[in-house]
């Protein structure tokens, strides 16, 4: 004996418990629009001139997969445009779909921090002191003798470490350079003898010299100690550090280091944080939150999602017999619109949703302040005679 199954009998029944997911059943106004949309839709798809092979119940769950899509998209744009400045905070019970996210520098912050760390100004990693003990005559040392290295923080020899400053320096040309002001150097002196002041004793003046006067001597000073001596410096290549020049006794060179424990660990871990897109708590918008451009697009959807539908269960016959001739169905019309109108809406919606990005919304404002600009500029100024 056939099994009798009903089709669209021009009306649904009762929506509550009747989705798969029930997400919406205590939504009032799901529960009074599903039945409209329904007749909507089967209106649309022919009802009442031709059968629609669906029952109540096909349309709630295109209706409530439509509005679930709607979601995904619109939660996935926002999560895109807040998770610089979302990145490790605590997610508790936040629901940031019921939430309006204030724009954060946040994240931008956490970046300069990292470039900070690289260049000495700041950062979350730690900067500590260690120094190394060099012998007379002696320029390549190890890293990992503890004899020679000390290290404020962790052991030379077991924990991997960064040197990220070597305080070993040629001393400052001023060093070499007598104070302007009593001019008591060769350069002042020789400026004394061309002026004839040489057989006068001392040798002293107070002449002001200009500014670029001194820069010039420091720079040749400097100039000379890097071309004619061996200037100061180091090289380490792995654990190596060779310094430059040879010590000519024994002393110690001071560094700042970081250590890789640290600098490699800079996570914001633990449970309940978020780290990624995947973790930022955005829910299913609620139906009744939804303004009328939203459930205008999910109407449209539900539609298409239900042309899907009717396709896959008329392409299980090809055909059905008819009083003259066989009635051939229209599967392959019917999957063929399905897919192009599918992803015309996701498409469409996507757009719309980059125009309300924050960098859409600053460029459009940027834009309107330029013509708001160009139209004051043509409107005759107002002249006041006294």
């Amino acid at each position: 004996m056939a099994v009798h199954i009903p089709i669209w009998p021009g009306s649904g029944s009762a929506v509550s418990g009747s989705t798969p997911f029930g997400i919406f059943d205590k939504d009032r106004n799901f529960q009074k629009d599903a039945p409209k949309v329904a007749v909507w839709c089967a209106r649309r798809l022919g009802y009442p001139l031709t059968d629609v092979e669906l029952q109540d119940i096909n349309f709630y769950t295109a209706f409530e997969e439509s509005i679930s899509e709607y979601s995904n998209q619109v939660n996935a744009h926002s999560a895109k445009d807040n998770i610089l400045g979302l990145m490790g905070i605590n997610t508790g019970s936040l629901r940031l779909e019921k939430e309006a996210v204030t724009n954060s520098i946040a994240g931008v912050l956490e970046v300069s921090a990292e470039y900070g760390t690289e260049i000495g100004v700041g950062g979350r990693t730690t900067y500590y002191t260690g120094s190394l003990l060099v012998k007379e005559g002696k320029q390549i040392y190890s890293l990992l003798d503890t004899s020679r290295v000390t290290l404020e923080s962790g052991n030379p020899s077991t924990d991997k470490f960064v040197i990220r400053k070597m305080i070993h320096n040629a001393p400052p040309a001023i060093v070499k350079y007598f104070d302007p002001f009593v001019g008591t150097g060769l350069g002042s002196q020789n400026l004394l003898d061309q002026f004839g002041f040489g057989n006068f004793s001392p040798g002293v003046n107070f002449l002001l010299m200009p500014m670029h006067h001194d820069i010039l001597r420091m720079q040749a000073i400097e100039f000379n100690d890097q071309i004619r001596k061996s200037a100061y410096g180091f090289e380490i290549i792995n654990n190596r550090i060779r310094i430059f020049p040879t010590p000519v006794n024994d002393y110690r060179i001071w560094f700042e280091y970081t250590l890789d424990s640290e600098y490699k660990n800079l996570g914001k871990g633990g449970s309940g944080k978020i780290n990624s897109h995947a973790t930022i708590p955005y829910f299913t918008l609620p139906y009744s939150s939804i303004n009328d451009i939203g459930k205008q697009w999910i109407k449209k959807y539900t539609l298409v999602l239900s042309k899907e539908m009717l396709a896959y269960v008329r392409g299980k016959y090809k055909t059905l017999p008819g009083l003259e001739e066989e009635i051939v169905l229209n599967t392959e019309d019917l999957m063929y619109s399905v897919n192009e109108e599918k992803q015309r809406l996701i498409d469409v919606l996507r757009i719309e949703l980059d125009q309300f990005s924050r960098q859409s919304q600053l460029e459009r404002k940027m834009a309107e302040s330029e013509a708001h600009e160009k139209f004051l500029a043509v409107i005759p100024l107002k002249i006041y005679v006294g």
